[in-house]
């Protein structure tokens, strides 16, 4: 007889061990950590949004587990809550785009304090929690046959939020039972709601990662001492598919080459600190103007096809062009294309309050338009078509499918390396560039490590 969804994860989850990642998987697994601390790392010193984060973590007492680039030590959910919170403040970690999201961004800070508080943990107990943790949120979201959005839900966080108490549950040993417990316990806390794509001035986009991580520390915990949770937390009558997708998915989708094939090698990681969705625009700006020397002051407008994801990257139009926040100029397709025509790049430091107001910046965003097609017609969802229409009524279309970063046009391990030392050089106790090299090195060697928490904990 078949085993249920719920039984079948959580088998897998429990029975993975470190012999079961191939070469290629752990490879993959160790760029993850490389990007996901640089970025944690880089929000500590840049993220206002954070602040009360730390402050709440640093509220709960002293502990064993590191607040990165802080140098505060608090109990593991705390440091959870506190690093979640940085990993996806400058929206700048991996993306796997075959269903939008960020498997990583719950799962790095609960591993991390997990593995400080519960330690010490080999690098390769380590890559294959990890790898176990991206998998399960990654096939979770691949086996949903209706959007979460469809019901009011905004999907990434939900997803990670799994995938982080599947990989912690890894990490801590947990059997079958106590996996599909901790599951279960997700379930119970584990939500996000569409509404924050229309609340120009929340900063809970930005921070949303902070709840999920929390929870899925204290998720694994109550299950390892011994807490009940549910018999099928994901297929059941009222379980996550049920509640969340009006019970569409596909169980094969969910266990197809399960333990074979581990969705963590095919995570596109950021050229560009912004939603994945705005990518392919700016690289198709960044090229057209270098192609075809492009001048800011030529351009008439420009029109931007985008797939169903995208829509939310130009509404509400208010708050696309002219975005209140970094946060919201993040997720702004207008704005990025207005910052990479006028300025020649998109970085970390083109988001602050003056880059906000940026006349010039705003003037092209004021310029753009959405193309939403038809539903056959549309690029997919990292995709997109750009044409710009200049005043002399020449006009230049490019499109892609597949931006830079992703598996098949990926950034090498030295981009990701360069990517990390800047990042580590911005904490808010910030690491020189020797010592950030130097951190990089030992992470690309990670299963090499006898103590990851030590090694992560600077």
């Amino acid at each position: 007889m078949d085993m249920h969804p719920s039984d079948m994860l959580a088998a897998f989850v429990a029975d993975t061990g470190s012999t079961s990642l191939s070469g290629s998987t752990r490879a993959a697994a160790k760029r993850v950590v490389l990007d996901a601390t640089g970025v944690m790392l880089s929000a500590s010193g840049m993220a206002d949004a954070c602040v009360p984060f730390v402050e709440l973590a640093r509220a709960s007492g002293q502990g064993t587990a590191a607040i990165l680039g802080t140098g505060y030590r608090v109990p593991p959910a705390a440091a959870a809550l506190a690093n979640g919170s940085f990993a996806h403040a400058l929206d700048f970690e991996d993306a796997f785009d075959p269903s939008p999201g960020h498997p990583n961004a719950s799962l790095m800070p609960a591993l991390l304090a997990l593995s400080q508080s519960e330690g010490p943990v080999s690098g390769e107990r380590f890559l294959t929690a990890l790898a176990v943790g991206c998998d399960v949120a990654c096939r979770m979201a691949l086996a949903t046959e209706q959007r979460l959005e469809k019901r009011g839900w905004y999907p990434p966080p939900i997803y990670a939020g799994y995938g982080a108490a599947a990989g912690a549950a890894n990490l801590l040993g947990l059997d079958a039972r106590q996996v599909r417990d901790a599951l279960s316990f997700s379930l119970c806390q584990v939500t996000m709601p569409g509404e924050l794509k229309y609340s120009a001035d929340t900063q809970l986009r930005a921070v949303r990662e902070a709840f999920p991580a929390q929870a899925a520390v204290n998720s694994v915990l109550l299950a390892r001492a011994g807490l009940r949770g549910l018999e099928q937390p994901l297929e059941g009558r009222s379980g996550f598919y049920a509640l969340y997708a009006d019970g569409k998915f596909s169980a094969h989708t969910l266990a197809n080459r399960l333990g074979e094939k581990f969705w963590i090698e095919d995570l596109t990681f950021k050229p560009w600190p912004s939603c994945r969705g705005t990518h392919a625009f700016i690289e198709m700006a960044l090229e057209m103007q270098q192609k075809h020397a492009i001048a800011p002051t030529d351009i008439e407008r420009m029109v931007c096809a985008v797939g169903e994801y995208g829509s939310m990257l130009f509404e509400p139009e208010n708050a696309r062009k002219q975005p209140p926040t970094a946060i919201e100029a993040k997720f702004s397709i207008p704005f990025t294309l207005g910052l990479a025509l006028t300025r020649g790049k998109v970085a970390l430091d083109d988001f602050g309050a003056d880059d906000l107001r940026d006349p010039q910046v705003l003037a092209l965003a004021a310029k753009a338009q959405p193309d939403y097609g038809s539903d056959g017609n549309r690029p997919s969802d990292a995709g997109g078509k750009l044409t710009i229409i200049l005043k002399s009524g020449e006009a230049h279309t490019m499109s892609v499918e597949n931006p830079r970063g992703c598996p098949d046009n990926p950034l090498s391990d030295e981009q990701l390396v360069a990517k990390f030392i800047d990042c580590a050089g911005r904490a808010r106790r910030p690491l020189d560039a020797a010592g950030a090299a130097r951190l990089a090195d030992a992470i690309m060697s990670l299963e090499n490590c006898e103590d990851v928490g030590a090694l992560l904990a600077l």
